[in-house]
């Protein structure tokens, strides 16, 4: 038989995954061969084995960070909004005075102001605002704004880091508590699963050997009654093989008796007739 299967042909036939044909080929070839009979007894062994166990699902350690509820977004503060509709009306203004022909003059402690009409002439020429000292003032203004408002981000920027690194300190040592605990409780269902798997295991061999005992028994008792039975059998046979011999014993004895009368009287008759003749 050159037949011989490869690992995964084995594999298929424990999982009873081939066909009739290669299913007797490799039934043959185990019983041929018992060591590989035994590997594959090993292999349906750790089968079972990991058949009892079950997925144990690992839960990552959640990361916790702290809530900051008092944090507003820039463009929600009030300071940057009132900045940004001083800036809005501003311009508005100028656009409406560039429009409308705005007019400013300051005179004894006054300030004058007005809007040019079309075909309308002044006889008195009043003083007005220069586009250089409007830019100024505009300047002036968008500068301490920037300056408020840099002093504003800087604060809100250190009690954000503040806040953070608070945070993160805090969410450090619960993590490290968490791990601990985490750790400990891995070690505990690791002991208990190992011990849970000895117990299986040392269960398995008991009733392996309870079985194969038991086997034995069986076994050892229906060989007993196969030989009782081919021993009733064979006397059975034997007696009436001496039945039949003795039978035919009897009948040639019958016949010998008879053949020796026969004899007997052809000697006594033979005897008489020549005795007569002779007188």
């Amino acid at each position: 038989m050159n037949y011989k299967p490869d690992e995964a042909t084995l594999v298929a036939f424990l999982y009873g995954e081939l066909d009739s044909a290669e299913q007797l080929k490799a039934e043959e070839y185990l019983q041929k061969y018992p060591e590989e009979k035994k590997r594959l007894e090993e292999w349906s062994f750790t089968k079972s084995v990991m058949s009892r166990l079950h997925d144990k699902e690992v839960i990552a350690p959640p990361i916790i960070f702290g809530e900051d509820t008092n944090h507003v977004p820039l463009w929600k503060e009030t300071y940057f909004r009132m900045s940004l509709g001083i800036a809005a009306s501003l311009l508005l203004f100028l656009i409406a005075a560039r429009i409308l022909g705005l007019s400013a003059s300051y005179s004894a402690g006054e300030l004058k102001i007005g809007f040019g009409i079309k075909g309308k002439t002044t006889t008195q020429a009043v003083p007005m605002l220069t586009e250089q000292q409007v830019s100024q003032m505009i300047q002036s203004s968008v500068a301490s704004n920037n300056e408020a408002l840099k002093t504003s981000w800087q604060q809100d920027r250190k009690s954000l880091e503040q806040s953070i690194q608070k945070n993160l300190n805090t969410n450090s040592l619960k993590i490290d508590r968490l791990m601990q605990t985490t750790s400990a409780a891995s070690q505990e269902q690791v002991r208990s699963f190992v011990g849970q798997l000895q117990s299986d295991n040392l269960k398995l061999m008991k009733d392996y050997m309870q079985l194969s005992a038991k086997g034995q028994k069986e076994y050892v008792e229906n060989l007993l009654v196969g030989f009782s039975k081919y021993l009733d059998e064979q006397r059975k046979e034997d007696l009436k093989f001496f039945q039949a011999r003795m039978n035919k014993v009897e009948q040639n004895t019958d016949q010998f008796k008879q053949e020796t009368e026969q004899i007997l009287t052809s000697l006594i008759t033979n005897t008489s007739t020549n005795n007569q003749r002779r007188n």
